[in-house]
Formats: structure tokens, sequence, C-alpha cells
């Protein structure tokens, strides 16, 4: 069983950049779909060339969005490039963009103009700001959208300024969310035949992820939701978050998490640390009087952490039946062989960089996620995608090569 054949036959025309947008379809290929990604022949996607290695080799960060693709290179500033590019929105099943705003209508290639050319075609953009908003036509990256969205004012040490979470929830997360659409637009047209436009703005995206801060607004009297830490939104009930552990290093750390709607957790716990002198102490026996003492409870905790290396105060915790995981950073995760063993993080065989382990989509389709393809160099595969897609023969598409319209 596998995944790499869910989405066959699915076309994806793909005039994406960065992150946003190519994580989308990313995934999408992974599944299956064809997705051939159109780019300028001269520099390509601008994420070629971020923090890249070498100055003739594509970047790492390009290859960890564009994995299972094909890319065609097509000068759409000749008109018959811009003829080929409608050709293949003709043939294809869902196309994608994320351009600045109002770049691909520019173009001659925006919803109305595609849609007559496909009725039934699902047509996506993704842009920073939403139609309607008063930044609709601002650009947008992810940092950009954090802000905006709402995630940074909730991220942070309570008494600190807001801080940008690590995760790039505005590009990536937005991706996920205009592919679940997709999958979601495709099955209707599967049963139906019907198109659709969908939109979808980094910043509405963000509040997506951010629901349970509202939700704590509302039932707190109206106040913005408030930066908690390391904690969960409104600071939870302690012991809650992250503590201290032996070795004191930048990541030696442990998160202890007490459910107040498991009162054993925090009985197991006192177990764990040897102090069951406090199990029924009026002091600290519910979460709300544990609240009341936060400081103390935190102490109690972190005087046990700081006992114990960040893995064996984890496994001694959770061994509990409490939840509970170190701190791992980037290294310790690549260096445990589990992942790629799980097939979670895999090795991309690449033409030009040589061979790249990256982490793919992490869902086990029967026995193991779906298998990590190569990015594909900068029109790499032009002339297969306009015989593939279009039918055109060795000569018309030695015409194209030789009028700079398209490149490989």
């Amino acid at each position: 069983m596998s995944g790499e054949n869910c989405l066959a036959g699915l076309k994806i025309l793909d005039l994406t950049q960065f992150e946003a947008g190519p994580s989308c379809t990313e995934a999408l290929g992974w599944l299956g779909a064809d997705v051939v990604k159109v780019e300028n022949p001269g520099a390509g996607d601008p994420g070629r060339h971020i923090g890249r290695t070498a100055a003739d080799t594509d970047a790492l960060y390009f290859l960890q969005y564009n994995s299972n693709k094909r890319s065609a290179a097509i000068n759409l500033k000749d008109p018959r490039g811009l003829e080929i590019v409608k050709g293949l929105a003709k043939r294809a099943d869902v196309m994608i963009e994320n351009f600045a705003p109002g770049a691909i209508e520019r173009l001659g290639l925006g919803y109305e103009v595609i849609k007559a050319i496909n009725p039934a075609i699902i047509y996506c953009q993704i842009k920073g700001f939403g139609a309607g908003s008063p930044y609709e036509k601002n650009l947008a990256f992810d940092m950009i959208a954090q802000a905006a969205g709402g995630v940074m004012s909730i991220t942070g040490p309570e008494d600190g300024p807001p801080c940008k979470p690590g995760a790039t929830i505005g590009d990536t997360g937005t991706g996920m969310l205009m592919a679940v659409s997709i999958l979601g637009a495709y099955v209707r047209r599967l049963r139906t035949g019907q198109g659709e436009h969908l939109q979808l703005a980094m910043q509405d995206s963000v509040l997506h992820y951010i629901r349970n801060a509202f939700a704590y607004m509302e039932r707190t009297g109206g106040k913005p939701a408030p930066r908690a830490g390391a904690k969960t939104v409104g600071g939870g009930h302690p012991p809650i978050g992250i503590y201290p552990c032996k070795g004191g290093g930048p990541n030696d750390y442990v998160y202890i998490y007490t459910s107040a709607a498991n009162p054993e957790h925090w009985t197991r716990l006192l177990k764990v640390i040897g102090r069951e002198d406090l199990i029924g102490d009026e002091r600290y026996s519910t979460p709300a009087t544990r609240v009341e003492r936060r400081a103390e409870v935190d102490e109690l905790v972190s005087s046990w952490t700081r006992q114990h290396d960040k893995h064996t105060a984890a496994k001694l915790v959770g061994s509990a039946t409490i939840p509970s995981g170190a701190v791992l950073d980037t290294r310790e995760i690549a260096d445990d062989k589990t992942f790629q063993q799980r097939k979670i993080r895999q090795t991309m065989a690449h033409p030009a960089i040589g061979n790249y382990v990256m982490s793919g989509w992490p869902v086990r389709f029967g026995n193991a996620p779906p298998a990590v393809g190569p990015a594909p160099l900068l029109g790499q595969h032009s002339s297969d995608v306009l015989a593939d897609w279009l039918e055109m023969d060795a000569d018309a598409i030695g015409k194209l090569k030789t009028g700079k319209v398209i490149a490989e």
C-alpha cells in the first residue's frame, strides 16, 4: 500500500514561489499528483537562491519545498509562452499561484481568463491578506502573517514583548489549509464536474491556528488573550511548562503537563518526584490552589528535574502516564535514526546536490509515508511537460527552445 498513487492523474499547474504555495503543491505531489512548476527561464523560483551553499546549485530551502515536482521554464513575457501556459491550464485540474497582489492578472492569467478556457478548473490563489481587507494590496511573508494574524501577540514570556514562533505557520500552515481545500474541491469536481475559485490569505490562515486564544478572550471578559510563555493560552494549571534539567545547555529542558481534567496527573507526579508527603495537601490539591501557588509548584518540580538529564526526566514522568517530553533540538532529531527508519525523514537523491536527508509527508499509508523524490532543476522537464500535456512533437519543442520561449 502506498500514498504515491492516491492522486494519480491529477494535473496541477503550479505558479507558486517561496514556501506557502510550494508547500501546498509538494504535499499533493507526494500523494501522486503530476505537479508542473512553471518558472522564469532566467532565475526560476526565487527560493532557489535563498541561502544556497554554492553559486551554481539550488538552495536547500528550495529542495525542502519542491520535492516530487516537474519544472517547466517558460517565458511568460513572450506571447508564445503565455499561450503555452494557457494550453497547460486548459488541461489542468488545478492551477495555483501566490504572486504579489494583481501580478497574475497583469500577466493575463487571472481567474476569469482561465475559467473561460477551462470552466471546470480549480483555480487557487494564496495572498498575504484577503480580498476586502484594508491590507489587501500589501506584500506579506510568513513573519508578517504571524504578526498580523495574532499568533505573535500570544507568544513569548508573560512579561516580555511579542515573539515569532519558529515554525512557519504563515507559510506551510497556509499551504496545508489550501491543500485540504483543493482535495475537497477535487472530490466534488469528480462527482459533479464543478470547478472552483479558492482564495486563502496567510493572515486568515494564522487566525485559524489560534482559535483557542479567541475562545479564551471571550470567556474571560473580552480582553486580548495574553502571552503565557511556554504554557497554554491563559497560563494553564501548574505544573505546566518547560523545566530545567541537568546539563545546563540551551535545550536541556523537559516539558511537563498535568491536566486539570485528570487530577491523577498531579498525584502521580508527586510520587515520581518523591513528594508523596504532599498528596492530599490542601495547598496543592486542586488546580485552582496550585494556580495560587504557581511559583511554589514550579520550584517543587524544577528542584527534581535539575537532578536528571532531560531524557531521563521525560522517561520517568512519561512512564508514570503523565504528559511529558524532552525539548529536542534539530541536531538531536536529525541524529535520531528512528525518524529515517520510519521514513518520516527520507533521503532525496538530487542530481546536483547529491543525497540530502529531509522531512517528508508524515502520514503513513499502510506501512510507510509516500517517497520523497528530487526537487527539479530549473526547466528540467520543459520538453517532457509539453510533450505529455500538450502532445507537442520534438520539432515544435525545438523551435520553442531556439526562440527562447522555453528553457531546459
